[in-house]
């Protein structure tokens, strides 16, 4: 109807021939690389899907008027691979969800949060940063919110982080800890991140 658009630019990952490692930890890369393609193709066929299915049944139009998909890459160094991939949706307001992959490039592996810790206390840890971050946050600014310590949105409040939480390692070795929109706190606030402080992670690598 002339106000419907895709644009979906997905990123393809590629070993570079100089990438200096061993040859089991090249093989791991190449492994790595591998899933993350294809994950990043499964969720832009399932996006694209979606909306082509929305556009059949969406007899009044109301449906959304576009969907983009791109990347960034987050961090790119001698250590760390980090890539963010966003969707977002345009409809009235619109949307966005980010999704996360992280390469260790010493191992060639890619990396869950509990894999950069050496037992389970990481997610009390992290989740009460978290807390702390947001508290001092709504304090600063009126117009943030967040789901926490409050009794008339308890379904909503914040506890601890999920057990496949996002993140990322950032260009200058921080953790980053990633929610996406309504995650934690109202639509409006966006994809929201924490930046954890050396004394909750540090790469000792």
């Amino acid at each position: 109807e002339g106000r419907y658009e895709v644009d979906v630019q997905a990123p393809q990952l590629t070993l570079e021939e100089g990438e200096k490692t061993d040859e089991k930890t090249r093989e791991q890369l190449q492994q790595s690389v591998e899933t993350i393609n294809a994950s990043v193709e499964e969720l832009t066929d399932r996006i694209i899907a979606e909306f082509e299915s929305g556009l059949e049944n969406d007899k009044n139009l109301e449906g959304a008027d576009s969907i983009s998909v791109g990347h960034e890459i987050l961090t790119d160094d001698e250590h760390y691979f980090s890539m963010k991939v966003w969707v977002s949706e345009a409809m009235g307001s619109g949307w966005e969800q980010d999704y996360f992959y992280t390469i260790d490039r010493r191992t060639g592996n890619i990396l869950k949060l509990a894999d950069l810790f050496e037992d389970d206390t990481y997610v009390g840890t992290i989740s009460e940063e978290i807390k702390r971050q947001m508290r001092q946050e709504m304090e600063e600014d009126e117009n943030a919110t967040y789901w926490l310590d409050d009794p008339e949105t308890e379904y909503w409040n914040f506890e601890q982080i999920a057990a496949d939480q996002s993140f990322y390692i950032s260009s200058a070795g921080e953790l980053i800890i990633c929610f996406n929109e309504g995650d934690v706190a109202p639509m409006y606030m966006g994809c929201v991140s924490f930046d954890m402080p050396p004394e909750v992670w540090k790469d000792n690598g």
